[in-house]
């Protein structure tokens, strides 16, 4: 608890308290502070468990999916990520050849010895921050940074991230992949959101569209129910 002194001091300085304006943030302190943020998140988040809502939708359907699944995902640090499907429906060629392999491709990003591979961070992006381009994502008031990968790979986005600037918490990500999962795939239309949970940044919302020799398909991800063991 405060002591009293700490108490009165607290009180006096919380007259020139404000929130960090996006045009008051210098770009290469933005960059930083996700560089930080992401760190931060690694090194204090142990373990966590949530429930993951995924939906196809082919053709014209938008509103009845081919297929769906629900997985109950574990992560472990040092150990990565695994899944207990809960449920699934739909088309089993999209189970198969859609679903399973998404969910497979997810534990290999998320091994140990590559995890940090993916983070969007300055280490794999090349990223330049726009603060006089702003954006209200979910009642945040946050900032562009637009991101081009150094490197090419399906999971790897070439688009922007809308960020908090007082904190360098992701809230949003958009763009397309930099790179097909296949030749028979075309250009991959990827979003993802986040919220803060117990104080760092979780996948709320996750969208996938693409076309290509197979027609155009939508892959919605819905994430619920979290739960953080993390480090003091």
């Amino acid at each position: 608890m405060l002591t009293a002194s700490v108490a009165v001091l607290a009180a006096g300085l919380s007259r020139f308290a404000r929130p960090v304006l996006a045009q008051e943030v210098d770009g290469a302190e933005l960059i930083r502070r996700i560089d930080a943020t992401n760190q931060t998140r690694y090194e204090h988040v142990q373990e966590f468990t949530d429930k993951e809502h995924y939906a196809v939708f082919r053709g014209a359907d938008k509103t009845k999916p081919s297929a769906e699944m629900t997985v109950q995902t574990t992560y472990r640090k040092g150990v990565g990520k695994d899944y207990n499907i809960l449920s699934r429906s739909g088309s089993g060629l999209i189970q198969k050849f859609g679903l399973q392999p998404l969910l497979d491709n997810e534990k290999e990003i998320n091994d140990p010895t590559k995890v940090q591979n993916s983070w969007i961070i300055s280490a794999n992006y090349e990223m330049r921050a726009q603060p006089d381009r702003r954006q209200q994502v979910d009642g945040r008031d946050c900032v562009a940074v637009e991101i081009k990968p150094k490197r090419k790979a399906p999971n790897m986005i070439d688009g922007t991230l809308w960020v908090d600037p007082a904190n360098g918490a992701i809230c949003e990500v958009e763009g397309i992949a930099s790179q097909k999962p296949s030749a028979f795939a075309g250009t991959t239309h990827m979003m993802r959101r986040y919220r803060l949970i117990d104080g760092y940044a979780m996948a709320t919302h996750a969208r996938a569209e693409s076309g290509g020799m197979f027609g155009h398909t939508v892959v919605t991800i819905d994430y619920s129910d979290y739960r953080l063991r993390v480090l003091p």
